[in-house]
């Protein structure tokens, strides 16, 4: 076969043929875009057209493409050892970024699971805290308890803690764990607590805790299941009534781990710490896939004192050197740059520009927190005719449901973030005066 040219035209026939696309349908596929290059904020499609990424290829790629920093360090890395087998082998790319986890988060997570994914970062959680109970003498807390409106990935048990009712894997539901909801939190980010909540969550322990083994959560924000922000009281009472039923605490920061919310970790907001923390994404800066999972030492040694007496999970490419070295990278840029003041200055033209779309009859809500911009539509839309909408208006911006949302890397200019801004106000505009054209609103 021959090598590939990387020069040759897309072929968008074969594509449409044979390859999947994340939730799609192969008889009835989104439309799809060839991108032939992407730099800085900016992706290139094989027509020569320029646009402007708003979506940070889903959340991940916070300082760009084709970062000078990344690169150099990954090609020095692919020279020198690519891969190797974790079982009964270490190296300095997978030593060096577990050392700056352990650096970058609270102190008392103390120990690194790397894995290939965020999905798989919330499997080894669960599993963290299913066996840490074996180990414990309380094999009989292997439930997970968690709140509606999640969203935590698409492997299954990750599934059985995504929302059970309104969720994309609702049709998995007889066939995955049944797990313990409580309601979503109602509290408002710049809200206090409010009685519903405390409510909510005081009898679910009091009811349940007997056989939880551990709370999954996104912390401060609700992601792919609902795009909400909620009260960082919420995670200060959820630590507490965990501490206080003997239950774990698993954060899941996937999403919004490495400064999305505007603190380097959401958590932050609440100023509270998780036994087990799960982190990926933005973790290599979005230049190649890498997840982590982190407990504490008691969590640590629970797994230890189990009947297995080792943890039970190991992925063949766990660990993988030259993610690693990409993700080394991606975190010393955080730890040496400007993300904060570039999170900051994001937030403010959100919050300039944004709730003008409120005017718009269709429009629900708009909301924003660090570098995550929301216009919530009544009704959800469709995404091919709003993706196409936004190409021809030169920004990359992929609706989902009732959402249109912006999540950019931290790096791009003023003149990049008004494009995408003005841009989902014509959008949103467009929507709403064609209430009665069913190309703009529906299932998309």
């Amino acid at each position: 076969m021959a090598l590939l040219n990387t020069n040759a035209p897309i072929d968008y026939a074969f594509d449409a043929q044979h390859i999947w696309h994340p939730y799609t349908s192969m008889t009835q596929a989104l439309p799809v875009y060839g991108v032939v290059s992407a730099q800085g904020c900016e992706l290139t499609l094989d027509n020569g057209k320029v646009l402007v990424d708003g979506t940070s290829s889903w959340w991940s790629c916070v300082h760009g493409y084709s970062h000078p920093t990344i690169l150099t360090a990954m090609q020095k890395q692919l020279t020198q050892l690519s891969h190797v087998m974790f079982g009964g082998i270490t190296h300095q790319p997978a030593i060096e970024v577990s050392k700056r986890l352990v650096q970058m988060t609270s102190a008392n997570l103390t120990k690194v699971f790397l894995a290939d994914s965020g999905s798989i970062a919330v499997e080894v959680a669960l599993k963290m805290a299913l066996q840490y109970w074996q180990g414990r003498n309380k094999p009989q807390k292997q439930r997970i308890m968690t709140v509606k409106s999640g969203y935590h990935g698409d492997t299954f048990a990750a599934m059985s803690v995504c929302d059970p009712d309104g969720g994309m894997h609702t049709m998995f539901g007889n066939n995955v764990t049944k797990q313990v909801f409580i309601p979503a939190p109602t509290s408002k980010f710049d809200e206090p607590l409010n009685q519903t909540d405390i409510t909510a969550l005081e009898n679910a322990f009091s009811q349940h805790h007997h056989n939880i083994a551990a709370v999954i959560i996104e912390p401060i924000m609700q992601g792919a299941g609902a795009m909400r922000f909620y009260s960082p009281a919420y995670l200060v009472k959820l630590r507490q009534l965990c501490d206080q039923y003997n239950v774990l605490l698993i954060l899941d920061e996937i999403a919004t781990g490495f400064g999305r919310t505007g603190t380097l970790f959401a958590y932050e907001h609440a100023n509270i710490e998780a036994d087990i923390l799960c982190v990926g994404k933005a973790l290599t800066g979005g230049y190649i896939s890498l997840a982590a999972t982190l407990c504490s030492d008691e969590v640590a040694n629970g797994i230890s004192d189990s009947p297995a007496g080792v943890f039970m999970h190991g992925p063949t490419f766990m660990g993988n050197p030259l993610a690693c070295a990409a993700a080394t990278a991606s975190l010393d840029l955080l730890l040496t740059g400007d993300w904060l003041q570039q999170v900051k200055d994001i937030e403010t033209h959100l919050l300039q520009t944004l709730p003008a779309a409120i005017k718009s009859k269709q429009v629900k809500d708009v909301r924003v927190l660090g570098s995550v911009g929301i216009i919530e539509m009544h009704s959800p839309v469709n995404t091919s005719a709003l993706q196409k909408a936004f190409v021809e208006l030169g920004v990359w911006v992929r609706p989902f449901s009732r959402y249109i949302y912006i999540m950019p890397p931290y790096t791009i200019s003023a003149q990049q973030l008004t494009q995408l801004t003005s841009a989902m106000l014509m959008v949103a505009d467009t929507i709403a005066s064609s209430q009665s054209d069913n190309t703009m609103i529906s299932h998309g």
